[in-house]
C-alpha cells in the first residue's frame, strides 16, 4: 500500500498585530498560548515552520515590559519547529514631543519568507497571521505561480476583508481561543 504523503504547513505570525489582539482577549480572561494556536491551525498536518516576526523592545523606555517580551521571546524560540525573526525598533517622536515606537521590517521579512519558502517546495499551505491587505500581492504570487495554497488566520478586529477574500481560506483567531479556552 502506497503511503500517503502528509501535507507540509508552514505559519507566519505578524507578531506585533498577534501580541496588541492576544493582550485584549487577555484582558478579558482568555489564556493565550501560541504554540497551542499554531497547532490548532496546522491540524493533523505536518508543520514545517513557524515564524514569529517581532522586534526587541526598547530597555530604556520601560524596562519592566521590556525583560517581560524578552523572556516571551525566549519562550517562543525554544517551541518546536518555531523561528523567531528580530526585526528593528523604530522610537519615533512626534511633534507634539509624544514617542511611540514601530516595528520595521517584519513586514518585508514575513513576504520574503513566505515567497521562498513556495519557490522551495517548502510547504504545501501557508497560513498568515495577520489582518494586513499589504500582502495580498506576495499571497496571488504563491496561490498562482507556485500553486501554494494559502490561509489567513485573523482577529475579528484588525482583519481585512480584502486579505481574507485573497486567501483560500480564513481561520477566526477568536474562535480558535475561545474554543482552547473551553478544552482546559
Amino acid at each position: 500500500m502506497k503511503k500517503m504523503k502528509k501535507i507540509r504547513v508552514s505559519v507566519f505570525i505578524d507578531g506585533r498585530n498577534f501580541y496588541h489582539e492576544a493582550k485584549n482577549l487577555k484582558k478579558g480572561g482568555l489564556k493565550i498560548r501560541l504554540q497551542d494556536i499554531v497547532d490548532k491551525l496546522v491540524g493533523n498536518r505536518e508543520l514545517v515552520t513557524a515564524y514569529y516576526y517581532n522586534a526587541r523592545l526598547d530597555k530604556k523606555y520601560d524596562p519592566e515590559k521590556y525583560e517581560s517580551h524578552n523572556k516571551f521571546i525566549e519562550i517562543v524560540k525554544s517551541f518546536p519547529k518555531f523561528r523567531v525573526v528580530l526585526c528593528d525598533w523604530r522610537k519615533i517622536t512626534e511633534e507634539d514631543g509624544t514617542v511611540r515606537y514601530d516595528t520595521k521590517g517584519d513586514d518585508v521579512h514575513l513576504a520574503h519568507d513566505l515567497l521562498m519558502g513556495a519557490v522551495r517546495d517548502e510547504y504545501d499551505i501557508a497560513v498568515i497571521v495577520s489582518g494586513d491587505a499589504d500582502f495580498i500581492p506576495i499571497l496571488k504570487t504563491v496561490r498562482e505561480e507556485y500553486k501554494k495554497k494559502v490561509g489567513n488566520a485573523f482577529f475579528r478586529r484588525t482583519s481585512s476583508y480584502k486579505l481574507r477574500k485573497a486567501c483560500d481560506f480564513s481561520l477566526s483567531l477568536n474562535k480558535i481561543i475561545r474554543e482552547l479556552n473551553l478544552k482546559k
